[in-house]
This record gives structure tokens, C-alpha cells and sequence, in this order.
């Protein structure tokens, strides 16, 4: 890629969206960015207060969805599209999965046709392992593995990636979709593991865990993964799929016990309650070949990247508060009320 580069990131206010924008945004000041992102219960521009005086950062509040709102800015001549938006938690998918499908299907399929249209040097779609399914106590998912989506969320993910294929074989799109494990790390929205139970711990109040707690996932740092988007934007392979895990794997009855010893808080917090339906059991991704063809490996072990992240959340408990809103504490009681057990 040249030096004046003009990247388009979607999702840009997300978790993980708002870490990429700041990890790009310094590493590459000579880049022009544009934050196109809908601003949903997960959005959230207080993420992004470091760079939004920066020249090289720009934000536009618009849906991927509207063809008439993101249309404009593709017409300034794109030379590269990062697609973090997406709805993305699991539970809310069972309640809504039209909106799943909306936002990630059909709006997918908007960003591909302009980047279509308009030339796009690159498109790369942020996705996620659950959309191979379940893996048993043995194995690993790899790039090759049948797509497998448990969940109306998975299903919706899966549906984008095949749209992204297509536009690749199809019409010849320069395109890479990545495929990343459980992340963690500073900005993540309350609703997802490790910071509900954070905030759940520092309030004394009830840690609702599903099942019997024995779910396996792969953890992934937030850091770690914008540093592997980035080396698929810059030098992956047109067409090529990437998984991107952290090798730590733990059971989520680990990861909450973690948190409780890390805070001081005792283990009679933790509640188990009713399972969620269609609850994948283990994911574990094989990342070899990014790890080969990309030289790209993680530099947080889970001890690690865990204590940093409780720090960030007990540094910033003003965040947190700011991001509870009435209408989250609405959804949660929906959530976990009649799952007690």
C-alpha cells in the first residue's frame, strides 16, 4: 500500500472497532481514516476520545445498511474497507435474529457492492470462529473446517463470509475474511463474559454463569488481534481466509473464578443459571497460518492480558457507568430474571 492511504473502517465505535481505529490511527499517522458506524447500544465515541482531534481521523455517523448514506463516502475513492459492524452477541440473536440478519447479511452485502462499484483496493470482513460450530474436548478449527453455525448470530456471520466469497470469485474483489476467537480487553460492552462479571464483582452483586460452566473458549487480547488485522490488510493473500486465536483456552467457570480472586471477591457470587439454547461447547482455533504466511503470533498470555483488562476496568469505572444505560439494565433483567437456578 502507498503512504497516503484512505481506510474505511466500519464498526468503528465498537470493541474491538474502536481498538483497531486507535491502534491504526498512531501507527500509521500519514493514513486518512474514516469511522462510518451507526452508533447502537454498543457504540460508543467515548472510546475514541485519544484520536478524535487527530487529522488523520474522521467519523460519520451512518448504517452500513443504507446504500444512500455509505454510497458518498466509497465516491471519495476508498483504498481499503475493514468491516468490524455487526451485531454481535449471542443472546440478543435469539431474541431478535431478523436484526441479525439485517446487519450483517444485508448490510455485508452493501458495503462488497460499493467496494464493488467504487474499486476498493482491499475489503477485508472481521468475522468470528463461531461460525464452524462446536468442537468436541479434542481438536482445532482451521480455515478449512465446514461452517457450522449453532446460532442465529453464527448463522448471520457465516452468511456474510460466503457474500464475501462470492464477490471475491464472482467479480474478482480483493478480499480476506478473518475468523478470530473470544476477545477481551479494554471498551468491551458489559453485556460479553469477562466484563459483565468485572462489573457484576465490583458491585458485590450475583455472577449469573450458564450451564454448569464448563464452555470452553479460546481468549484472545484485543491487541493482539488488531495487530493480526492489520497484517491481513497489508499483506494478505487476495481471497484468503485467516484464523486468528490467542492458544488460551479456558472453561468459562476458570475465567470467572479468575476475576473473583484478581478483585478479592469470594466464589459465593457465582450463580449458575438456566443454559441459553444452541450453547456451542468448545471453540479453539488452529492460527498456523497466519502464524506462517503473516509471521504474526500473540503477545498476551491469558494471565497477562486478564490482569490488564481488570486494571483498564477498575481504572475507568466512570466508563462503565457512562455505558450502563437504563435501556441495558432493561435487557439484562429480560436476560437472566427467569434463568435462575
Amino acid at each position: 500500500m502507498i503512504c497516503n492511504v484512505k481506510l474505511l473502517v466500519t464498526g468503528g465505535a465498537g470493541f474491538i472497532g474502536s481498538n483497531f481505529i486507535l491502534h491504526m490511527v498512531r501507527k500509521y499517522p500519514r493514513y486518512r481514516i474514516i469511522n462510518a458506524d451507526a452508533l447502537t447500544y454498543a457504540g460508543n465515541l467515548a472510546n475514541l476520545r485519544f484520536v478524535e482531534h487527530c487529522p488523520n481521523y474522521r467519523f460519520v455517523r451512518a448504517d452500513i445498511v443504507n446504500h444512500a448514506a455509505m454510497e458518498p463516502l466509497f465516491a471519495e475513492g476508498l483504498d481499503a474497507v475493514v468491516n468490524f459492524a455487526a451485531e454481535t452477541h449471542v443472546d440478543r440473536s435469539i431474541l431478535q435474529p431478523d436484526l441479525f440478519v439485517r446487519t450483517n447479511v444485508l448490510g455485508t452485502q452493501t458495503l462488497l457492492e460499493l467496494a464493488k462499484k467504487y474499486k476498493v483496493g482491499k475489503y477485508v470482513q472481521i468475522s468470528t470462529d463461531e461460525v464452524y460450530g462446536t468442537l468436541g474436548d479434542t481438536g482445532y478449527f482451521n480455515e478449512e473446517s465446514p461452517l457450522r453455525p449453532n446460532s442465529p448470530y453464527s448463522a448471520s456471520k457465516a452468511g456474510a463470509d460466503l457474500l464475501v466469497r462470492a464477490y471475491h470469485e464472482t467479480y474478482g474483489l480483493d478480499v480476506n475474511i478473518t475468523r478470530c476467537s473470544n476477545n477481551y480487553g479494554p471498551y468491551q460492552f458489559p453485556e460479553k463474559l469477562i466484563p459483565l462479571m468485572i462489573r457484576n464483582a465490583l458491585a458485590d452483586q450475583l455472577l449469573p454463569v450458564y450451564g454448569d460452566g464448563l464452555h470452553v473458549r479460546d481468549w484472545l487480547y484485543v491487541e493482539d488481534h488488531c495487530e493480526a488485522v492489520d497484517l491481513v490488510l497489508h499483506r494478505g493473500k487476495a481471497g484468503e481466509v485467516y484464523n486468528i486465536g490467542g492458544n488460551n483456552e479456558r472453561r468459562n467457570i476458570e475465567v470467572v473464578k479468575t476475576i473473583l480472586a484478581e478483585l478479592g471477591k469470594p466464589e459465593s457470587l457465582i450463580r449458575f443459571v438456566k443454559d441459553r439454547p444452541g450453547h456451542d461447547r468448545r471453540y479453539a482455533i488452529d492460527a498456523t497460518k497466519i502464524r506462517r504466511d503473516l509471521g504474526w503470533k500473540p503477545q498476551y498470555d491469558f494471565e497477562t492480558g486478564i490482569r490488564k483488562t481488570i486494571r483498564w476496568y477498575l481504572d475507568h469505572q466512570d466508563w462503565m457507568n457512562q455505558v450502563v444505560s437504563g435501556e441495558y439494565l432493561k435487557y439484562y433483567e429480560e436476560q437472566y430474571r427467569d434463568r435462575q437456578g
